[in-house]
């Protein structure tokens, strides 16, 4: 028995070589068109990521404590301590318009939190640096068209604005979500919702 099993497998290669014959793969070169820039994962607009100044840095610090409170008023406070300081373009005082937007489910604060915690972007204004949440709050008209974005950016787009947002990029509007600045000065600039014309 032994004997057979040895001589089968001694055979097994040589009816596999009769069987197969010689090798008759052959390498197909398939000729495709290069993939649009969106999708090339480095590709898109690049994005400044320049450090953040210390003045900027303590402003941001102030924002996340007052975050810890969850109070509206000292947010206002902090807001009207900078003359420019924008929140609305209705004229209402910033703590009004903050109430209201949470009684209407929108959470002033909570949103503030999450932009601060996530990416953001550099851009020269009048020859300073302003630090603008999200990072593609910080790209001109132009470059924020979604033909010029990369995959994950164009992903990360439609996370923030939606297609409603999107139609508006597309229209050649800025970037239409909630967005948020801080100068390299410590100055906090900006925190809206909405572009200039909504209310």
């Amino acid at each position: 028995m032994k004997q057979g099993l040895a001589i089968l497998l001694m055979a097994l290669p040589a009816g596999l070589a009769a069987c197969g014959g010689e090798d008759r793969s052959e390498t197909v070169r398939l000729k495709v068109e290069a993939a649009p820039d969106y999708m090339r994962p480095g590709d898109g607009p690049e994005q400044a990521t320049r450090e953040i100044s210390a003045e900027a840095q303590a402003t941001i610090d102030e924002l996340q404590r007052i975050i810890e409170t969850n109070s509206l008023y000292q947010l206002a406070r902090f807001a009207e301590a900078e003359p420019t300081f924008l929140s609305n373009f209705a004229g209402a005082s910033h703590r009004e318009h903050w109430d209201l937007l949470r009684r209407t489910g929108f959470d002033p604060i909570l949103t503030l939190e999450k932009l601060l915690d996530g990416p953001y972007g550099a851009k020269m204004v009048s020859g300073e640096t302003w630090y603008i949440w999200p990072e593609l709050a910080a790209l001109d008209p132009a470059e924020l068209q979604p033909q010029r974005l990369n995959f994950s950016q164009r992903a990360r787009l439609e996370e923030l604005v939606g297609d409603t947002g999107i139609a508006q990029i597309r229209n050649g509007e800025g970037y239409p979500g909630v967005r948020t600045a801080i100068a390299e000065d410590g100055r906090w600039l900006y925190f809206v919702h909405e572009t200039e014309g909504e209310e």
